[in-house]
């Protein structure tokens, strides 16, 4: 029986998820996924989040955008000490749309939220751990 889940980046990758190729934006995705409906970063979020087994979040390198929204669901967030984190997509226009504007400063308190979240800025594993974004650093 499953008693709990582990999210990493792909194998041997270096980043746990850098989030959506801007490129791909209003490009159709009708050929993704074939005959099955592929389900929005919200669904799997929410998912993830309300998960009756613990969801851990292993992070190496970046998680930024969609992936950052995807460690902030999770239940246990672990980074190594190249991992960065972040909501880019505020620099191009855009809105983090997958509740990390709910969740982040439920985890680190509005004020502190806000500055990650419309500067758009990374943060380096050290300030993700003093912040209370992530839960353990391993170096």
């Amino acid at each position: 029986a499953v008693t709990a889940i582990v999210l990493t980046g792909g194998y041997k990758s270096k980043h746990f998820s850098a989030g959506a190729d801007i490129a791909e934006f209003g490009k159709s995705d009708s050929n993704v996924g074939g005959d099955e409906e592929v389900p929005s970063l919200t669904s799997i979020c929410n998912a993830i989040e309300q998960s009756t087994k613990p969801v851990v979040c292993a992070i190496r390198g970046v998680a930024l955008g969609g992936g950052f929204e995807i460690v902030l669901s999770s239940h246990y967030r672990v980074a190594d000490k190249s991992s960065k984190f972040g909501l880019p997509e505020v620099n191009i226009g855009l809105i983090p749309g997958a509740g990390g504007t709910q969740r982040l400063p439920r985890l680190i308190g509005v004020k502190r939220a806000c500055d990650i979240i419309l500067s758009g800025r990374m943060m380096n594993v050290k300030e993700a751990l003093d912040l209370g974004v992530i839960d353990a650093a391993v170096v």
